[in-house]
């Protein structure tokens, strides 16, 4: 059922974005980097979260590290990774294929500005086997996300 929300989704508000399939999982960034050609950086990694008592979504660079100290300066509260169950229950996702994108249950999004080096990312399309090319800032726009800065820098970069 996920993968048709998210068709719906794009039908609805971007009929001009395509899912795509591939035959491969492209559960884990290091497979969907494979099964769609593009380098793991490439991948928008989404990371649900609880924090206190609200649930959120934070879509990465598939490279970067989420910093939990700039995740709780920004939401006022200790990060913690939903649990598979209630990713698929809250989300409509099952892990592997959890995008913002055809959500089952409204969440905030953040994309965090790791995304933004890149001209087109691949997130994931509601299933292990689906995807999206989409420029960042037009993905951001579709599901109203907050640009923000929480995720670690490597050594040798500057901080934006």
């Amino acid at each position: 059922m996920s993968l048709e929300s998210v068709r719906a989704f794009f039908a609805q508000y971007a009929p001009d974005i395509a899912v795509i399939e591939s035959a491969s999982s492209s559960a884990t960034v290091a497979l969907a980097a494979e099964a769609y050609g593009v380098e793991p950086a490439r991948i928008a990694k989404t990371l649900s979260l609880r924090v206190g008592e609200r649930v959120v979504l934070i879509v990465a660079s598939g490279t970067a590290r989420m910093d939990n100290r700039k995740v709780k300066a920004l939401l006022g509260g200790k990060p913690k990774m939903l649990a598979a169950d209630e990713v698929a229950a809250i989300t409509g996702h099952d892990v592997g294929g959890v995008c913002p994108f055809g959500l089952k249950t409204p969440l905030p999004v953040y994309c965090d500005i790791s995304l933004q080096a890149f001209d087109e990312v691949v997130p994931a399309a509601g299933s292990t086997h689906s995807a999206v090319r989409i420029a960042p800032s037009r993905m951001a726009e579709l599901v109203a996300a907050e640009w923000v800065d929480v995720c670690a820098h490597p050594v040798g970069t500057r901080e934006a």
